[in-house]
């Protein structure tokens, strides 16, 4: 699923269990968040210190920065109509 799916989600498994619910989330995820229904991610490459980096590093963990170190390398385009990944998410610990 993309970032707003993760947060739409995240927010209706926050009790514990994944729960109906309707309107508006405040959910920001950093690291450390426990993720507890998604457990891959599509999503573009983002702007360094954009929230949704932020939310890529809560959810991959360390590889992050190597994964975003490649598509530098390797030139990907980054924003909205740029180039996209599948990401696994980081072992809980």
């Amino acid at each position: 699923v993309g970032t707003t799916v993760v947060r739409a989600l995240e927010t209706a498994a926050l009790s514990g269990r994944l729960e109906a619910t309707s309107g508006p989330t405040d959910l920001f995820i950093t690291p450390g968040f426990r993720f507890r229904v998604v457990d891959r991610l599509i999503t573009n490459f983002h702007m360094p210190r954009s929230s949704l980096v932020v939310m890529v590093a809560a959810f991959m963990g360390p590889r992050w920065r190597r994964t975003y170190e490649i598509a530098l390398e390797r030139e990907y385009r980054f924003l909205s109509f740029g180039d996209a990944m599948l990401a696994d998410r980081a072992e809980a610990t």
